[in-house]
C-alpha cells in the first residue's frame, strides 16, 4: 500500500501492552494528528522509525512525532536517518532536522539576533579540563553567575544535564572527561528565572502562533521536563512573547512546518531562547486538540495542495 504520510513514533508507543498516563498522551496526540491528516483526504499510517518490515519508499512523507528513543540510540538512529532520507521526504525537511538536532544551532540563531543564554561549547576530543573550560568561557562570555549548567549538544529530555557551582567543578571532572571524549558539551549560565517563573513553550505552524504552555520544575529541581516531576499549565502569551517566538522561527534556515519555541526570562530579565524544537517536539495537542487540524492544514497546503487537487 502507498501512503501520503507516515507518522513516526518509537516502538514503545506502538500497541503498548500497558497503558500509562504517559503513553496514553502519546497515543492521543498521534491519533489527533493522524485523524486530522485523514480528514484532508490523505492516506496515513503510524510506524516506529526502526520498523524493520516497513518499506520507506511506499510513503511520500514521514512526519517526526514521538521518536523519543532516538537520543538513547543516536548512532543507530543516525544510520537509519541517512538511509531513509534517500527513500522518502521528511517533515520538517532533512536539512532543517540535521541543523536542529545539534544545539550548535543556538550560536547560528544568536548571530541572527536571537537572545540565547551565554553558551560555550567544548568539542568532542578536546584536551582540556572542566576548570580550564570554565575559565575560557568566563573570559570570552563574561559569565555573571558561578552557577552553571553542563549538557550535551545532541540530547533530549535533559539527558546528561547537570547543574553545579564553579566551586564544585573538581568533583565533575571525571564525568566531564568521559562526556567530552564522546560528544560536544555546552556550558551555560544557570538561569534562575526558569526555576522562579518557569519556561514557556510556544507552538507555531508555518511561522504562525498556535498555543502555549508554561512548564514549571518541581520544588528543589531545575529541570522543567515532566520526566523529572515538572508540571504543565495552560498559558496565554503576551504579544511580546509571541513576537519573540516568531523572531526565532524566522531566523531558521527555512521556515519549519511545525516548531516549538522554549523561552524564558534570562538573568537580565530579557526574553531568551532555551531551545528551538523542530525535529520531534512534544506539541501539547491534548491542551488544544484543534491545533492538530492546524498542523494538518499547514502540511496539506505546503506539501500536497497542488498535487492532491
Amino acid at each position: 500500500m502507498k501512503y501520503d504520510v507516515v507518522i513516526l513514533t518509537d516502538a514503545r508507543y506502538v500497541n503498548p501492552k500497558k497503558i500509562t498516563p504517559y503513553n496514553e498522551n502519546v497515543l492521543l496526540e498521534d491519533r489527533l494528528v493522524q485523524e486530522a491528516l485523514q480528514r484532508k483526504g490523505l492516506s496515513v499510517t503510524r510506524k516506529a522509525w526502526d520498523d524493520p518490515n516497513f518499506d520507506w519508499t511506499t510513503t511520500r512523507y514521514a512526519l517526526f512525532r514521538t521518536t523519543w528513543d532516538c537520543f538513547e540510540r543516536y548512532n543507530e538512529f543516525s544510520d537509519w536517518f541517512k538511509r531513509t532520507k534517500k527513500l522518502t521526504q521528511f517533515i520538517n525537511s532533512e536539512d532543517l532536522i540535521t541543523w536542529n538536532i545539534d544545539k550548535h544551532y543556538l550560536l547560528d540563531l544568536h548571530k541572527k539576533g536571537v537572545n540565547i543564554p551565554k553558551t560555550f561549547i567544548v568539542e568532542p576530543g578536546s584536551k582540556t579540563t572542566l576548570a580550564d573550560s570554565i575559565k575560557e568561557a568566563q573570559h570570552k562570555l563574561n559569565f555573571s553567575t558561578n552557577d552553571l549548567v553542563l549538557k550535551p549538544c545532541i540530547a533530549g529530555a535533559a539527558r546528561h544535564t547537570y547543574k553545579f557551582n564553579i566551586s564544585e567543578s573538581n568533583s565533575f571532572e571525571g564525568l566531564f572527561q568521559e562526556l567530552i571524549s564522546k560528544e560536544a558539551m555546552m556550558l551555560q549560565e544557570f538561569q534562575k528565572n526558569i526555576v522562579a517563573e518557569g519556561e514557556i513553550s510556544m507552538m507555531l505552524f508555518n511561522g504562525e502562533f498556535s498555543h502555549a504552555v508554561l512548564k514549571i520544575a518541581k520544588p528543589g529541581d531545575f529541570r522543567v521536563q515532566d520526566d523529572f516531576g515538572g508540571s504543565v499549565h495552560n498559558h496565554t502569551p503576551s504579544e511580546e512573547e509571541i513576537d519573540f517566538a516568531k523572531q526565532v522561527v524566522a531566523a531558521s534556515p527555512e521556515m519549519p512546518v511545525y516548531a516549538r519555541v522554549d523561552m524564558f526570562k534570562d538573568n537580565d530579565s530579557k526574553w531568551a531562547l532555551a531551545e528551538l524544537e523542530i525535529f520531534e517536539p512534544e506539541l501539547w495537542f491534548r491542551v488544544r486538540p484543534e491545533a492538530a487540524t492546524q498542523l494538518a492544514d499547514c502540511i496539506y497546503s505546503k506539501l500536497f495542495h497542488e498535487k492532491v487537487l
